[in-house]
């Protein structure tokens, strides 16, 4: 070999001996066994030397971690890691990082961070440039342009077309009044004239306004709001939202901001029905809407925040909170508070600004033609129901849009049916010439129901739906009077009466079931006792004296010829008894709301009948009666359908509101009330008729309710003004009202209802009430006389028969003719004269010919003062006179 291939000689030092030590420096210190091993054999000694080859060999070696057992152990990958190195290689990617150790080799460099958002951020650029550059704005109006909803009988026959184009008329830009686009701008989107279709600083102010409470401009700007009202569905999704984003921006690059403004004028939605500024100025101030003034646009621009929580209509019946006082002072401030801000941006003078202090009260709302009669109202119904009760979200701002195709439960035939017996009564003996101060405002109201299903198969709102807003049918607030007294019984026969020793709250062991047969104080200005016999107090410390109608004394009387002659005084001592928590828990379970309608519970007046409920709600609870204890919601609308897709589909779901027993024996007496008692007007041969009459306090208002086992219905009367929008009216006297010397249930709304029922139920297979089954104990309440053990003097018990073990009155032992056979239909002194007795109707002046529990008094529910409190009234009702067995006056 050459001498200059010649391998260098190692330093001194070097060589076996060298390797071995840089693989102890390398590891550390060998164990003890490790090292005699060596030392003790030459042939391992040997066998090492081969795998040691110069300073190369001993690097590898003490990289390794030396030859022994000895020394640290490396991490995971460490030993790659530093081949790595040794290799000199570089990943393009370093991560996990070489040449780190611990944690530190996980944690990614700024460099690695740095570019992985930079590709994120191009990755994401360059999809938004693509979908900016794909996506197509639809044409605005297509989605927009409000078609009709078309409304149908239950028989599916056409009822009416409402909405469409007739409520949506086109502005030019030219012929949008600079007042309202100035109005709108400072309101919704102040940046609109130099934004590009989104403002970040203003989604930024609007986030800050609302954590600050005050007033907001929205997030969205203009041009959002027309894209998402014009060109996009209204479901609330991220692909909706991320869609829009990219139409706005291309709306804003592409549409100029003319169109953009009168677009979003043209296509908002400003409630009463009216899509478009122009539908909006004819709704809200009869006017085009070139002829509005800086203080009318700034209402109109309130409305686009939320027309159904601005409009100072209201709209209660959608949304409760929206009352007309309620939407009145948010519509003030807000229309307020958008002239300050035009005045801010100088878009309104200081000086004009001063001159509208006073706030453009829009006029009252107004029906369309088409919807004139009975038809606005059962539209009404019917949009009400389906906005309340669907699934889908469908707002009132989309049934606007048009489209749907709803079916209704409206029986065209017994709306007819129903109408026309009302009108019979109003040309018969209603006549504001003759006698302005009595028949001016006078109401009837009415409901008809399945009872089989809740379904509504008619309604009487009032004389026409374009001229007399308030629905009758719907709640209006008049009181029921004694209509309430079922609820009472049913409460009594299901809770029981409470035990006078036990607590304020008694479990069902500690209270006895009430029997129809039980028997009560029926006694004029009856002291009232709490269920423990303790007299009831007021937070005056003042007693109640119930007192019945012609201040009549009916001694001791059970509960079903009470309900008969409706006296009072029984029954409000029953409900202390009970409870009247319980009495409210029976009205609910068969079908009332507990809501603003429901009179205060905690007074004995309640039992009478000081609540207020709709005359539908009134003929659903008394179906709970009718299918023995079967309670079902009424509903109006069966099935709503979209561009042919069924959306909405009506479920009948029963509840079991009372034992069969109860429902069947509250049935009973009513059955009674209307074959012997005040509802002898209702009677419909060869039909099983149920019902009761009520009157409330000061002749205000009178109602019949009752039922046939398929069809139960409620009629209501009331003097009210028009004028009188709100829910607190105040209701007018009756007295002298038709002719008649005052008004009761047994008289106009009885009648109203025999002659709508006898041709509604026509044609019906004739089906009786299930009999009822003995239920409760017979109690003695109020004070009345338990029965006397002596032989000598024995007490009548209870019969089931309407008829008390009295004297007949001498003018009930002479059968007199059938009052409907040789009396005119509406002549009702002639058929109170006929059936045995007279009674002048005044509260303070009627009278009765029988004995006090006869069967044949006259007349007797609740006088003038239902419940009076030492000369002060407190939620009184029942003040009118009611006819007993075989007399015309009913109430109660």
């Amino acid at each position: 070999m050459s001498e200059h291939r010649r391998k260098a000689p190692q330093p001194q030092g070097g060589g076996r001996a060298a390797a071995r030590r840089a693989a102890q420096q390398s590891g550390g210190r060998r164990s003890d066994a490790s090292r005699r091993a060596t030392t003790s054999s030459p042939s391992e000694a040997h066998d090492g030397d081969a795998s040691y080859g110069g300073r190369a060999e001993a690097r590898r070696a003490a990289q390794r971690g030396g030859g022994g057992g000895g020394g640290r152990r490396r991490g995971p990958g460490e030993g790659r890691g530093r081949g790595r190195e040794a290799s000199g290689k570089k990943r393009f990617i370093d991560y996990p990082r070489a040449g780190k150790y611990g944690f530190r080799r996980w944690v990614p460099s700024w460099k690695l961070v740095s570019g992985l958002c930079l590709g994120f951020l191009g990755l994401l650029m360059g999809a938004a440039s693509i979908a900016y550059a794909l996506v197509v704005p639809p044409k605005p109006n297509i989605d927009a342009t409000a078609q009709n909803n078309v409304y149908y009988w239950a028989d599916d026959t056409q009822m009416v077309a409402t909405g469409g184009s007739a409520n949506r008329q086109e502005l030019d830009y030219a012929q949008i009044p600079k007042a309202m686009r100035n109005a709108v701008i400072s309101a919704e989107n102040k940046s609109f004239e130099t934004d590009q279709g989104i403002d970040p600083m203003g989604i930024a102010r609007a986030f800050y306004n609302m954590a600050k409470g005050g007033d907001t401009q929205g997030g969205s700007t203009i041009t959002q709001q027309y894209v998402k009202n014009s060109m996009l569905s209204q479901e609330q999704t991220l692909s909706r939202k991320v869609k829009e984003l990219f139409i706005t921006l291309k709306v804003g690059e592409q549409v100029s901001k003319d169109d953009v403004m009168a677009g979003y004028l043209n296509v908002s939605y400003y409630g009463r029905g009216a899509s478009g500024l122009q539908a909006a100025a004819r709704a809200y101030y009869g006017k085009d809407a070139g002829d509005l003034d800086e203080s009318e646009c700034a209402f109109l621009a309130t409305l686009l925040k939320g027309a159904s929580f601005y409009d100072p209509a209201g709209a209660q019946d959608v949304i409760s909170t929206a009352t007309p006082e309620a939407n009145t002072a948010r519509a003030k401030k807000r229309w307020s508070w958008i002239l300050d801000e035009e005045v801010k941006d100088g878009r309104l003078s200081a000086a004009k600004r001063a001159t509208f202090k006073e706030f453009p009260m829009p006029k009252q709302l107004k029906k369309d033609a088409k919807l004139g009669g009975q038809t606005g109202y059962l539209v009404e119904l019917a949009t009400k129901y389906f906005l309340a009760n669907n699934k889908e979200g469908v707002t009132e701002k989309e049934l606007a849009r048009g489209g749907y195709e709803i079916h209704t439960t409206f029986d065209r035939k017994k709306v007819i049916q129903l109408e026309k017996s009302v009108n019979k009564v109003y040309k018969a003996k209603i006549d504001p010439k003759a006698r302005p101060d009595k028949d001016t405002h006078v109401q009837f109201g009415g409901a008809s129901v399945d009872t089989k299903t809740g379904a509504i198969l008619a309604t009487y709102g009032g004389q026409d739906a374009t001229k007399h807003y308030t629905n009758n049918a719907d709640a209006t607030g008049a009181q029921v009077g004694s209509t309430f007294k079922p609820f009472v019984l049913a409460a009594a026969m299901e809770y029981g009466k409470r035990d006078p020793e036990g607590g304020e709250q008694q479990g069902e062991s500690e209270r006895t079931p009430v029997s129809p047969k039980s028997v009560y104080n029926g006694d004029n200005k009856l002291k009232i006792n709490k269920y423990d016999g303790t007299v009831w107090q007021n937070e005056e410390g003042k007693e109640w004296l119930q007192t019945n109608d012609g201040d009549h004394d009916y001694g001791d009387i059970t509960l079903r010829h009470a309900m008969q002659e409706s006296a009072n005084s029984p029954y409000v001592q029953l409900g202390m008894d009970v409870g009247t928590d319980k009495v409210k828990e029976a009205a609910v379970a068969a079908g009332l709301r507990d809501d603003d309608y429901m009179a205060n519970s905690t007074v004995p007046s309640f039992s009478i009948g000081t609540s207020s409920p709709s005359a539908i709600r009134m003929a659903g609870a008394y179906s709970t009666f009718a299918t023995s204890g079967k309670q079902r919601e009424p509903f109006s609308v069966s099935e709503v359908k979209h561009k042919g897709e069924i959306i909405y589909q009506h479920d009948t779901v029963s509840k079991n509101a009372f034992p069969s027993a109860v429902a069947d024996n509250v049935t009973d007496v009513l059955k009674n009330v209307v074959e012997n008692g005040t509802g002898t007007p209702a009677q419909i041969p060869g039909r099983d008729v149920a019902g009761k009459t009520g009157t409330t306090d000061g002749n205000k208002s009178a109602w019949f309710v009752g039922y046939t086992p398929q069809v139960s219905t409620a009629v209501s009367m009331f003097r009210m003004d028009d004028d009188e929008k709100t829910k607190n009216r105040e209701f007018l006297e009756m007295y002298g009202t038709g002719g008649e010397t005052s008004i009761h249930g047994a008289s106009f709304p009885a009648q109203i209802w025999h002659d709508y029922m006898t041709d509604a139920v026509k044609g019906m297979k004739v089906v009786s009430f299930p009999k009822p089954e003995p239920i409760g104990d017979t109690l003695y309440g109020g004070g009345a006389s338990s029965p006397s053990p002596s032989p000598s003097s024995p007490s009548p018990s209870p019969s089931e028969s309407s008829k008390e073990p009295d004297e007949p009155s001498p003018s009930a032992t002479t059968p007199s003719p059938s009052p409907d056979t040789t009396c005119a239909p509406l002549d009702w002194e002639c058929k109170n004269n006929q059936n045995g007795g007279t009674t002048s109707g005044n509260d303070d002046e009627g009278t009765t010919d029988g004995s006090s529990d006869g069967g044949t008094d006259a007349g007797a529910d609740g006088g003038a003062d239902s419940g009076t409190t030492d000369g002060t009234t407190d939620g009184t009702t029942d003040g009118t006179s009611e006819g007993g067995r075989g007399g015309i006056w009913g109430g109660g």
